[in-house]
């Protein structure tokens, strides 16, 4: 419905499917903000329980495994996540998108990137190779 509210605001600069998107992304957004009962942070419990696997190399993983990991992410994680390696928003922008502070979508990030580390070590280490 919103893309339809907006239309009258396209200006054609860019492509129709990118202002699209940047309003499905947008309204996501705001409907993750506006749920009180979900949160964009884990716990300092849940922080110092995660550990980074030793240095290695990942082949390739079947993106459908990768996108399942990766939905598998607590929700603020997956949240910057997305909108950073997916979508390809700046921190900055995550921030103000999430109402989040820059260090705050960068340690989101890191803390995500971790734990897809260590659930892509358990749950495939035929496909790790330690080097």
């Amino acid at each position: 419905m919103k893309i339809f509210e907006k239309l009258s605001q396209f200006q054609g600069k860019g492509s129709f499917e990118g202002w699209m998107k940047r309003i499905i992304v947008t309204q996501a957004l705001m409907a993750i903000r506006s749920n009180r009962s979900l949160t964009l942070t884990v716990s300092l419990e849940d922080a110092e329980s995660m550990q980074e696997p030793a240095a290695e190399d990942l082949n390739q993983l079947e993106v459908a495994e990768l996108m399942d990991l990766v939905q598998s992410l607590p929700l603020g994680y997956r949240t910057v996540f997305n909108l950073f390696a997916i979508e390809g928003y700046s921190h900055q922008e995550i921030g103000e998108l999430l109402g989040i502070t820059e260090s705050t979508s960068k340690s989101q990030l890191n803390r995500a990137r971790s734990v897809l580390k260590n659930k892509i070590a358990s749950l495939y280490p035929h496909k790790i190779t330690h080097g």
